[in-house]
C-alpha cells in the first residue's frame, strides 16, 4: 500500500511497487510464468499457478485498491469480467436496481445472460433518488451505479444511493471507469465495490484489455477471489504491466482529458447543429451541481445530440479525420461514436429511446490533441453533413 499522506499523483507512481529487489529494475518484471516451484508439497512462496495469482498482477492490484482507498483489489481479463463477478454473488430469486443508461455490455449482461438464472433487473434514473428508493426492495442484491452515466453523463448521488441500498442490506456497487478515482473514489462516498474496465482511461493507451474491482470488505474480497480463481477470467502479466505503466501518467492525462472536454462542450454548447449537449461540467447540466459535489473536476467524455436521422449522425461521425470512429474511450487519442449504432446497440430501440438514447446522439472521448484541432475536426464533420 502507499503512504495515505502522499497526493494521487505520487501514488499512482509508486503504490503497490517497489524496485525489484534482486536486480533494482525500477518497472515491475512481467512474470511471465505459468507455475512457480515448490519447496515442498504445499509448500509455496506466495504463489502457485497464475490463474491463481501473480507476482505482476499483485503489484497492479495493490496500486489500484491503493489509488480508490480500498484495502483489496482483484483485476480481471475485462471489465465485463469484472462485472461478471459481482453478479456472481446473485442467487435465483434475487433482484438487482441499475442505471437505466448504462453501458450497452452491461445492459446485455444482466438482460441476456443473468435474466435466464431468475434474477430479475429493474433499471431506473438515478438521479431521481425517490425512483431508486421505490426500486430497492427486500429481494435486492446489488444496486449497481455508473456516474458519470455512459453515455448522457448523467451524475449520480453515490452516498445517496449507498443509503438506500444499505438500508435494504444491499451492496452498492460503483462503474468508476469514466470518473477515475483521480476525479471520484467512490468507496469514500460508502459504496461497497468500485468496478473499472482498465480498457479505458487507467490503461490510457488502446492497447489492453482488463477490469478491476475494488473493495474494503476482506470477506467480499475472498468471495472475489474465489470467483476469479474459479471462473479464471484473470488478465495475463504484460496486460497487468500496461495498466501499471498507464496508471503512472493517468493524474497528467486526466488533467488534458478534462480541459479538452470541457472546452469541446463549452464550444458545442453553442454550435447551432447541435440541439443538445451532456457534459457535466457545464452549468446547464441537470446534475452539475452533485458532480461538483462529489467529482474533482468532470471528466473527458461528453455526448452531444442531433436534430438528425440514424443514417444523417452515422455521417457526421464518419467525416471526422482527428477523431477516431470507434468504440472503447479513455485513450490518449479522441474517439467519436454514434451509441445507438455502435455500443449500445443491444438495447432495444424503444427503450433506448424511452432512456434518452436517441438516433442523434454522439458520444465523444476527448483525447490530449490539441483541443483546436479537435474544434476543427468536429466544424469539418458538420459542415460536410449538416448543410
Amino acid at each position: 500500500m502507499g503512504d495515505d499522506s502522499q497526493r494521487i499523483e505520487t501514488r499512482a507512481i509508486h503504490a503497490g511497487q517497489q524496485p525489484d529487489p534482486e536486480t533494482g529494475a525500477v518497472m515491475t518484471p512481467i512474470y511471465a510464468s505459468s507455475t512457480y516451484a515448490q519447496d515442498a508439497p504445499g509448500e509455496d512462496r506466495g504463489y502457485e499457478y497464475s490463474r491463481t495469482g501473480n507476482p505482476t498482477r499483485a503489484a497492479l492490484e495493490a496500486n489500484l485498491a491503493d489509488l480508490e482507498s480500498g484495502a483489496h483489489g482483484r483485476v480481471f481479463s475485462s471489465g465485463m469480467g469484472a462485472i461478471n463477478t459481482v453478479l456472481n454473488l446473485c442467487e435465483s430469486g434475487d433482484h438487482v436496481v441499475a442505471s437505466n443508461d448504462v453501458y450497452g455490455g452491461t445492459h446485455r449482461l444482466f438482460t441476456q445472460v443473468y435474466d435466464q438464472y431468475d434474477v430479475s433487473f429493474d433499471f431506473v434514473d438515478m438521479t431521481d433518488l425517490d425512483a431508486v428508493a421505490d426500486a430497492v426492495g427486500s429481494a435486492t442484491r446489488v444496486v449497481w451505479v455508473e456516474t458519470p452515466t455512459n453515455p448522457l453523463l448523467s451524475v449520480i448521488d453515490m452516498a445517496a444511493v449507498a443509503d438506500i441500498a444499505h438500508e435494504h442490506a444491499a451492496l452498492c456497487a460503483v462503474d468508476n471507469t469514466f470518473a477515475t478515482p483521480y476525479l471520484q473514489r467512490p468507496l469514500e462516498h460508502g459504496a461497497d465495490v468500485v468496478c473499472h474496465s482498465l480498457t479505458k482511461y487507467m490503461g490510457g493507451h488502446s492497447d489492453v484489455v482488463g477490469g478491476a474491482l475494488i473493495t474494503d470488505d476482506a470477506e467480499l474480497d475472498e468471495r472475489f477471489g474465489f470467483y476469479q480463481n474459479s471462473v479464471g477470467a484473470t488478465p495475463n502479466p504484460f496486460g497487468c504491466f500496461l495498466v501499471l505503466r498507464g496508471v503512472k501518467t493517468l493524474p497528467v492525462r486526466m488533467e488534458r482529458h478534462c480541459d479538452n472536454a470541457r472546452a469541446l462542450a463549452a464550444w458545442l454548447e453553442d454550435r447551432p447543429e447541435v440541439e443538445s449537449i451532456y457534459y457535466p461540467g457545464l452549468e446547464s447540466h441537470p446534475t452539475h451541481e452533485t458532480a461538483a459535489k462529489q467529482m474533482d473536476d468532470y471528466g473527458g467524455m461528453l455526448s452531444f445530440e442531433l436534430d438528425a436521422t440514424l443514417e444523417e449522425t452515422s455521417a457526421v461521425v464518419s467525416n471526422t479525420e482527428v477523431f477516431t470512429l470507434a468504440e472503447s474511450l479513455g485513450g490518449v487519442e479522441s474517439l467519436i461514436e454514434q451509441p445507438a449504432a455502435m455500443t449500445h446497440q443491444a438495447i432495444p430501440r424503444e427503450e433506448r429511446i424511452a432512456a434518452g438514447l436517441t438516433d442523434g446522439l454522439i458520444r465523444v472521448s476527448a483525447g490530449i490533441e490539441h483541443v483546436d484541432d479537435l474544434r476543427a475536426d468536429l466544424q469539418h464533420a458538420f459542415d460536410t453533413v449538416c448543410q
